[in-house]
Protein backbone atom coordinates (compact mmCIF):
# COMPACT_ATOMS: atom_id res chain seq x y z
CA UNK A 1 0.00 0.00 0.00
CA UNK A 2 1.69 3.31 -1.04
CA UNK A 3 0.95 6.60 0.83
CA UNK A 4 2.15 10.26 0.66
CA UNK A 5 0.88 13.35 2.30
CA UNK A 6 -0.25 14.65 -0.39
CA UNK A 7 -3.72 12.48 0.15
CA UNK A 8 -4.32 14.44 3.70
CA UNK A 9 -6.58 17.07 3.42
CA UNK A 10 -5.31 20.99 2.42
CA UNK A 11 -4.86 22.59 5.52
CA UNK A 12 -3.06 19.48 7.32
CA UNK A 13 -0.65 19.85 3.67
CA UNK A 14 0.35 23.29 4.72
CA UNK A 15 0.66 22.53 8.22
CA UNK A 16 3.32 19.65 7.26
CA UNK A 17 5.17 21.36 4.93
CA UNK A 18 6.22 24.25 7.67
CA UNK A 19 7.14 21.23 10.15
CA UNK A 20 9.40 19.88 6.92
CA UNK A 21 7.55 16.51 7.01
CA UNK A 22 8.48 15.09 3.78
CA UNK A 23 7.67 11.33 3.20
CA UNK A 24 5.41 9.50 5.97
CA UNK A 25 7.83 6.93 8.27
CA UNK A 26 6.59 3.28 8.45
CA UNK A 27 4.02 3.54 10.69
CA UNK A 28 2.70 6.44 9.48
CA UNK A 29 2.37 5.13 5.54
CA UNK A 30 0.54 1.91 7.09
CA UNK A 31 -1.26 3.36 9.69
CA UNK A 32 -2.86 6.76 8.38
CA UNK A 33 -5.29 4.76 5.48
CA UNK A 34 -6.11 2.10 7.65
CA UNK A 35 -7.54 4.74 10.46
CA UNK A 36 -9.02 6.69 7.59
CA UNK A 37 -10.94 4.25 6.36
CA UNK A 38 -12.50 3.73 9.81
CA UNK A 39 -10.99 0.60 10.79
CA UNK A 40 -10.19 -0.06 14.36
CA UNK A 41 -6.34 -0.35 14.67
CA UNK A 42 -3.89 -2.11 16.84
CA UNK A 43 -0.39 -1.07 15.96
CA UNK A 44 2.94 -1.65 17.13
CA UNK A 45 5.56 1.35 17.43
CA UNK A 46 8.55 2.41 18.95
CA UNK A 47 8.91 5.74 20.26
CA UNK A 48 10.62 8.00 18.04
CA UNK A 49 8.96 6.25 14.65
CA UNK A 50 6.30 9.22 14.21
CA UNK A 51 3.49 6.74 15.88
CA UNK A 52 1.72 10.45 17.15
CA UNK A 53 1.01 11.29 13.40
CA UNK A 54 0.36 7.87 12.84
CA UNK A 55 -3.20 8.49 14.16
CA UNK A 56 -3.09 12.61 14.93
CA UNK A 57 -3.06 13.19 11.26
CA UNK A 58 -5.89 11.00 10.22
CA UNK A 59 -7.99 12.28 12.70
CA UNK A 60 -7.70 15.69 11.80
CA UNK A 61 -8.28 14.72 8.50
CA UNK A 62 -11.86 13.29 9.32
CA UNK A 63 -13.03 15.90 11.25
CA UNK A 64 -12.01 18.38 8.83
CA UNK A 65 -14.54 16.60 6.27
CA UNK A 66 -17.38 17.04 8.84
CA UNK A 67 -18.54 20.51 9.80
CA UNK A 68 -16.40 22.38 12.62
CA UNK A 69 -17.51 22.77 15.99
CA UNK A 70 -18.03 26.46 15.52
CA UNK A 71 -20.61 26.56 13.23
CA UNK A 72 -23.02 24.54 15.40
CA UNK A 73 -25.78 26.04 17.32
CA UNK A 74 -27.46 23.15 18.77
CA UNK A 75 -25.54 21.49 20.89
CA UNK A 76 -23.30 23.10 23.43
CA UNK A 77 -19.30 23.62 22.94
CA UNK A 78 -18.81 20.76 26.19
CA UNK A 79 -20.51 18.63 24.27
CA UNK A 80 -18.51 18.05 21.36
CA UNK A 81 -15.26 16.31 22.22
CA UNK A 82 -15.25 14.21 18.83
CA UNK A 83 -11.77 12.25 19.72
CA UNK A 84 -9.74 11.38 22.77
CA UNK A 85 -7.03 10.32 23.08
CA UNK A 86 -5.57 8.61 26.81
CA UNK A 87 -1.78 8.67 27.39
CA UNK A 88 -0.32 7.37 30.58
CA UNK A 89 1.67 10.43 31.62
CA UNK A 90 1.27 14.22 31.71
CA UNK A 91 4.38 14.44 30.20
CA UNK A 92 3.16 12.39 27.07
CA UNK A 93 -0.22 14.54 27.05
CA UNK A 94 1.50 17.67 26.83
CA UNK A 95 3.80 16.38 23.66
CA UNK A 96 0.95 14.33 22.09
CA UNK A 97 -1.63 18.45 22.75
CA UNK A 98 1.72 20.17 20.93
CA UNK A 99 1.76 17.75 17.81
CA UNK A 100 -2.09 18.17 17.37
CA UNK A 101 -2.27 22.00 17.93
CA UNK A 102 0.97 21.86 15.30
CA UNK A 103 -0.67 19.76 12.89
CA UNK A 104 -4.46 21.79 13.09
CA UNK A 105 -2.87 25.17 13.20
CA UNK A 106 -4.28 26.33 9.61
CA UNK A 107 -7.85 24.92 10.55
CA UNK A 108 -10.65 26.17 13.24
CA UNK A 109 -10.55 22.67 15.14
CA UNK A 110 -9.94 23.01 18.82
CA UNK A 111 -7.30 20.71 21.36
CA UNK A 112 -8.16 20.59 24.55
CA UNK A 113 -5.61 19.10 27.24
CA UNK A 114 -6.37 17.23 30.90
CA UNK A 115 -3.73 15.85 33.34
CA UNK A 116 -3.55 16.31 37.19
CA UNK A 117 -0.49 17.67 39.15
CA UNK A 118 -1.93 21.23 38.08
CA UNK A 119 -5.13 23.42 39.39
CA UNK A 120 -8.37 21.90 37.69
CA UNK A 121 -9.34 25.99 37.09
CA UNK A 122 -7.65 26.26 33.71
CA UNK A 123 -8.47 22.95 32.13
CA UNK A 124 -12.26 23.51 33.07
CA UNK A 125 -12.07 26.54 31.32
CA UNK A 126 -10.54 26.09 28.31
CA UNK A 127 -13.26 23.26 28.42
CA UNK A 128 -15.76 25.39 28.20
CA UNK A 129 -15.10 26.91 25.44
CA UNK A 130 -15.63 23.69 23.51
CA UNK A 131 -12.99 20.76 22.35
CA UNK A 132 -13.42 18.93 18.79
CA UNK A 133 -9.95 17.09 20.44
CA UNK A 134 -9.09 15.94 23.73
CA UNK A 135 -5.89 14.58 25.17
CA UNK A 136 -6.11 13.34 28.64
CA UNK A 137 -4.08 11.18 31.43
CA UNK A 138 -7.12 8.92 33.05
CA UNK A 139 -7.17 10.19 36.33
CA UNK A 140 -7.79 13.54 35.46
CA UNK A 141 -9.92 12.99 32.92
CA UNK A 142 -12.43 10.85 35.41
CA UNK A 143 -12.23 13.93 37.69
CA UNK A 144 -13.85 16.00 34.78
CA UNK A 145 -16.79 13.54 34.39
CA UNK A 146 -17.46 13.24 38.01
CA UNK A 147 -17.41 16.95 37.62
CA UNK A 148 -20.04 16.59 34.54
CA UNK A 149 -17.55 19.23 33.10
CA UNK A 150 -17.19 17.15 29.93
CA UNK A 151 -19.73 15.56 27.81
CA UNK A 152 -18.20 12.63 25.79
CA UNK A 153 -21.59 11.08 23.82
CA UNK A 154 -20.67 12.16 20.42
CA UNK A 155 -17.30 10.63 20.92
CA UNK A 156 -16.34 8.86 17.64
CA UNK A 157 -12.30 8.32 17.79
CA UNK A 158 -10.84 6.60 20.91
CA UNK A 159 -7.32 6.33 20.90
CA UNK A 160 -4.81 4.43 23.34
CA UNK A 161 -1.53 5.88 22.83
CA UNK A 162 1.41 3.54 24.58
CA UNK A 163 -1.06 1.06 26.06
CA UNK A 164 1.21 -1.04 27.45
CA UNK A 165 2.38 1.34 30.19
CA UNK A 166 -1.43 2.55 30.68
CA UNK A 167 -1.34 -1.28 32.29
CA UNK A 168 1.77 -0.90 33.93
CA UNK A 169 0.73 1.94 35.75
CA UNK A 170 -2.45 0.29 36.78
CA UNK A 171 -4.96 2.21 35.00
CA UNK A 172 -7.24 -0.38 34.38
CA UNK A 173 -10.26 0.54 36.51
CA UNK A 174 -9.60 3.85 35.25
CA UNK A 175 -10.24 2.73 32.01
CA UNK A 176 -12.86 0.45 32.82
CA UNK A 177 -14.81 3.82 34.45
CA UNK A 178 -14.07 5.95 31.29
CA UNK A 179 -15.57 2.79 28.78
CA UNK A 180 -19.15 2.85 30.34
CA UNK A 181 -19.13 7.01 29.77
CA UNK A 182 -18.39 6.01 25.76
CA UNK A 183 -20.79 5.58 22.77
CA UNK A 184 -20.63 2.21 21.61
CA UNK A 185 -19.87 3.15 18.16
CA UNK A 186 -16.93 4.36 17.76
CA UNK A 187 -13.27 4.07 16.23
CA UNK A 188 -10.62 2.53 18.78
CA UNK A 189 -6.94 2.73 18.10
CA UNK A 190 -4.38 0.98 20.21
CA UNK A 191 -0.88 1.66 19.79
CA UNK A 192 1.70 0.07 22.26
CA UNK A 193 5.63 0.03 22.20
CA UNK A 194 5.72 -3.61 23.28
CA UNK A 195 3.05 -6.30 22.57
CA UNK A 196 2.24 -8.64 26.21
CA UNK A 197 -0.89 -10.84 26.83
CA UNK A 198 -2.37 -8.09 28.63
CA UNK A 199 -2.30 -5.59 25.74
CA UNK A 200 -3.53 -8.95 23.83
CA UNK A 201 -6.45 -9.29 26.52
CA UNK A 202 -7.34 -5.45 26.47
CA UNK A 203 -7.48 -5.19 22.79
CA UNK A 204 -10.15 -8.21 22.64
CA UNK A 205 -12.37 -5.85 25.03
CA UNK A 206 -11.68 -2.64 23.41
CA UNK A 207 -11.61 -3.57 19.72
CA UNK A 208 -13.48 -4.61 16.60
CA UNK A 209 -12.33 -6.94 13.98
CA UNK A 210 -9.39 -4.60 14.14
CA UNK A 211 -6.16 -4.38 11.91
CA UNK A 212 -3.30 -5.21 13.51
CA UNK A 213 0.21 -2.76 12.01
CA UNK A 214 3.62 -3.69 13.27
CA UNK A 215 6.58 -2.09 11.54
CA UNK A 216 8.91 -3.57 13.35
CA UNK A 217 9.51 -7.10 15.05
CA UNK A 218 7.45 -7.75 17.85
CA UNK A 219 8.86 -6.41 21.57
CA UNK A 220 12.50 -4.99 19.76
CA UNK A 221 14.22 -2.33 20.45
CA UNK A 222 14.90 0.70 18.23
CA UNK A 223 17.82 -0.74 15.38
CA UNK A 224 19.60 2.42 15.05
CA UNK A 225 20.37 2.62 19.21
CA UNK A 226 23.70 1.12 19.61
CA UNK A 227 23.69 -0.71 23.08
CA UNK A 228 26.62 -1.37 25.51
CA UNK A 229 26.61 -3.20 28.89
CA UNK A 230 29.42 -2.17 31.30
CA UNK A 231 30.06 -4.42 34.61
CA UNK A 232 31.39 -2.43 37.46
CA UNK A 233 30.73 -2.65 40.85
CA UNK A 234 27.63 -0.68 42.26
CA UNK A 235 29.51 1.70 44.40
CA UNK A 236 31.18 2.61 41.72
CA UNK A 237 28.63 3.06 38.82
CA UNK A 238 28.10 7.25 39.35
CA UNK A 239 32.49 7.60 38.97
CA UNK A 240 32.21 5.55 35.78
CA UNK A 241 29.05 7.70 34.50
CA UNK A 242 31.02 10.63 35.29
CA UNK A 243 34.31 9.41 33.38
CA UNK A 244 32.19 8.33 30.21
CA UNK A 245 30.53 11.93 30.22
CA UNK A 246 33.35 13.91 30.73
CA UNK A 247 36.21 11.52 28.61
CA UNK A 248 33.47 11.73 25.32
CA UNK A 249 32.23 15.17 25.78
CA UNK A 250 28.30 14.08 26.18
CA UNK A 251 25.58 16.31 26.19
CA UNK A 252 22.55 16.26 26.97
CA UNK A 253 22.38 12.45 28.53
CA UNK A 254 19.47 11.41 29.99
CA UNK A 255 20.40 8.72 32.94
CA UNK A 256 17.37 6.61 34.26
CA UNK A 257 17.45 5.39 37.82
CA UNK A 258 14.55 2.93 39.60
CA UNK A 259 13.65 5.40 42.83
CA UNK A 260 13.01 8.57 43.72
CA UNK A 261 15.24 9.12 46.24
CA UNK A 262 18.19 7.43 43.74
CA UNK A 263 17.46 10.31 41.49
CA UNK A 264 18.13 12.97 43.89
CA UNK A 265 20.78 11.39 45.79
CA UNK A 266 22.98 10.91 41.88
CA UNK A 267 22.15 14.16 40.26
CA UNK A 268 23.38 15.85 43.78
CA UNK A 269 26.98 13.40 43.73
CA UNK A 270 27.09 14.72 39.83
CA UNK A 271 26.94 18.46 40.75
CA UNK A 272 29.71 17.46 42.72
CA UNK A 273 31.54 16.05 39.60
CA UNK A 274 31.53 19.18 38.02
CA UNK A 275 28.54 18.15 35.31
CA UNK A 276 25.33 19.99 35.65
CA UNK A 277 22.34 17.73 36.73
CA UNK A 278 18.76 17.70 37.38
CA UNK A 279 16.42 15.44 38.47
CA UNK A 280 12.69 14.75 37.63
CA UNK A 281 10.72 12.51 38.95
CA UNK A 282 7.12 12.18 40.45
CA UNK A 283 7.64 14.41 43.51
CA UNK A 284 8.45 17.45 41.65
CA UNK A 285 5.70 19.79 41.11
CA UNK A 286 4.28 20.29 37.56
CA UNK A 287 5.91 23.55 37.28
CA UNK A 288 9.28 21.98 38.20
CA UNK A 289 9.12 19.19 35.95
CA UNK A 290 8.59 21.98 33.16
CA UNK A 291 11.54 23.83 34.16
CA UNK A 292 13.56 21.22 34.53
CA UNK A 293 12.77 19.75 30.66
CA UNK A 294 13.34 23.04 28.99
CA UNK A 295 16.67 23.42 31.03
CA UNK A 296 17.68 19.81 29.57
CA UNK A 297 16.47 20.95 26.17
CA UNK A 298 17.88 24.27 26.20
CA UNK A 299 21.70 22.35 26.88
CA UNK A 300 21.25 24.62 30.22
CA UNK A 301 21.52 21.17 32.10
CA UNK A 302 23.94 18.60 30.52
CA UNK A 303 22.25 15.63 32.41
CA UNK A 304 18.97 14.16 33.25
CA UNK A 305 18.10 11.38 35.99
CA UNK A 306 15.20 10.31 35.40
CA UNK A 307 12.26 7.90 36.43
CA UNK A 308 10.71 5.58 34.32
CA UNK A 309 7.37 7.10 34.79
CA UNK A 310 8.74 10.88 34.79
CA UNK A 311 10.72 9.96 31.73
CA UNK A 312 7.60 8.83 29.46
CA UNK A 313 6.87 11.61 27.36
CA UNK A 314 10.19 13.11 26.96
CA UNK A 315 10.64 14.04 23.43
CA UNK A 316 14.39 15.28 22.56
CA UNK A 317 14.96 15.09 19.30
CA UNK A 318 18.47 15.65 19.44
CA UNK A 319 19.26 13.13 22.96
CA UNK A 320 22.12 10.81 21.80
CA UNK A 321 22.99 8.95 24.89
CA UNK A 322 20.88 7.23 27.33
CA UNK A 323 22.18 5.48 30.63
CA UNK A 324 20.59 3.04 32.75
CA UNK A 325 22.36 3.55 35.53
CA UNK A 326 19.40 0.62 37.26
CA UNK A 327 18.09 -2.05 35.20
CA UNK A 328 14.79 -2.27 35.30
CA UNK A 329 12.32 -4.46 37.32
CA UNK A 330 10.08 -4.65 34.85
CA UNK A 331 11.71 -5.56 31.03
CA UNK A 332 9.77 -3.96 28.95
CA UNK A 333 11.06 -0.77 30.30
CA UNK A 334 14.07 -1.04 28.88
CA UNK A 335 12.79 -0.61 25.14
CA UNK A 336 10.91 2.20 26.36
CA UNK A 337 14.13 3.66 28.05
CA UNK A 338 16.55 3.56 25.60
CA UNK A 339 13.60 4.86 23.22
CA UNK A 340 14.35 8.22 24.02
CA UNK A 341 17.38 7.90 21.85
CA UNK A 342 18.18 6.67 17.88
CA UNK A 343 14.06 8.93 17.34
CA UNK A 344 13.09 9.91 13.75
CA UNK A 345 16.13 7.86 12.11
CA UNK A 346 18.59 9.48 13.90
CA UNK A 347 21.68 7.28 15.52
CA UNK A 348 22.06 6.56 19.51
CA UNK A 349 23.74 5.01 22.31
CA UNK A 350 22.22 3.06 24.73
CA UNK A 351 24.99 2.33 27.85
CA UNK A 352 23.48 -0.38 30.77
CA UNK A 353 25.30 -0.34 34.09
CA UNK A 354 25.08 -4.15 35.74
CA UNK A 355 26.73 -4.81 39.22
CA UNK A 356 27.23 -8.30 40.70
CA UNK A 357 24.00 -9.98 41.20
CA UNK A 358 21.74 -7.91 38.71
CA UNK A 359 22.39 -10.34 36.06
CA UNK A 360 19.07 -11.93 36.21
CA UNK A 361 17.47 -8.43 35.05
CA UNK A 362 19.43 -8.42 32.15
CA UNK A 363 18.56 -11.87 31.56
CA UNK A 364 15.49 -11.03 31.51
CA UNK A 365 15.96 -8.26 29.08
CA UNK A 366 17.17 -10.62 26.85
CA UNK A 367 14.15 -13.24 26.58
CA UNK A 368 11.88 -9.78 25.44
CA UNK A 369 14.62 -8.84 22.93
CA UNK A 370 15.14 -12.56 21.62
CA UNK A 371 18.99 -11.50 21.82
CA UNK A 372 21.95 -11.50 23.70
CA UNK A 373 23.44 -8.06 25.14
CA UNK A 374 27.33 -8.83 24.97
CA UNK A 375 28.88 -7.89 28.43
CA UNK A 376 32.43 -5.87 28.28
CA UNK A 377 34.69 -3.82 31.44
CA UNK A 378 35.90 -0.40 30.84
CA UNK A 379 39.86 -0.44 31.61
CA UNK A 380 39.82 1.50 35.54
CA UNK A 381 36.63 0.51 36.41
CA UNK A 382 36.79 -3.94 36.05
CA UNK A 383 34.56 -5.53 38.78
CA UNK A 384 35.90 -6.71 42.54
CA UNK A 385 34.58 -10.46 41.34
CA UNK A 386 35.96 -11.42 45.03
CA UNK A 387 32.53 -9.32 45.97
CA UNK A 388 29.91 -11.24 47.51
CA UNK A 389 26.33 -11.04 46.21
CA UNK A 390 24.31 -8.30 48.34
CA UNK A 391 22.11 -10.14 50.90
CA UNK A 392 19.16 -7.92 49.27
CA UNK A 393 19.51 -9.11 45.97
CA UNK A 394 20.09 -12.09 46.71
CA UNK A 395 16.40 -12.43 48.04
CA UNK A 396 14.60 -11.01 45.06
CA UNK A 397 16.61 -13.18 42.42
CA UNK A 398 14.58 -16.60 42.50
CA UNK A 399 11.65 -14.30 42.14
CA UNK A 400 12.62 -12.13 39.42
CA UNK A 401 13.60 -15.55 37.58
CA UNK A 402 10.31 -16.85 38.29
CA UNK A 403 8.91 -13.61 36.47
CA UNK A 404 11.55 -14.32 33.62
CA UNK A 405 10.15 -17.64 32.96
CA UNK A 406 6.56 -16.30 32.78
CA UNK A 407 7.43 -14.03 30.54
CA UNK A 408 8.92 -16.61 28.22
CA UNK A 409 6.01 -18.86 28.34
CA UNK A 410 3.33 -15.66 27.78
CA UNK A 411 2.15 -16.20 31.26
CA UNK A 412 1.10 -12.40 33.21
CA UNK A 413 2.95 -10.93 36.21
CA UNK A 414 1.63 -8.90 38.09
CA UNK A 415 1.94 -4.80 37.88
CA UNK A 416 2.27 -1.93 40.66
CA UNK A 417 -1.05 0.30 40.64
CA UNK A 418 -0.42 3.94 40.25
CA UNK A 419 -2.70 6.44 39.31
CA UNK A 420 -1.76 9.76 37.90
Amino acid sequence: MTFSFSQLSPVLQQALQALNYTQPTPIQQQAIPVVLSGNDVMAGAQTGTGKTAAFALPILDKLLQQAPSSDSSEVPPDSLVRALILVPTRELAQQVHQSFEQYAQHSSLKVGLAYGGVSLNPQLEALKQGVDILVATPGRLLDFLFKKAVNLDALNTLVFDEADRMLDMGFMDEIQQILKRLPKERQTLLFSATFSDEIFKLSKQLLSDPKLIEVDARNTAATTVEQKVYVVDADRKRELVSHLIGSKNWHQVLIFVKTKQGADALAAEMCKDGLVTKAIHGDKSQGARERVLEEFRSGDTRVLVATDVAARGIDIPALNTVINFDLPYIAEDYIHRIGRTGRAGQTGLAITLMSLGEEYLLEEIEVILDERLPQQWLEGYEPDLTKEIPENRKNTRAAQKRRAKQRAHGQSTGKRRRRK
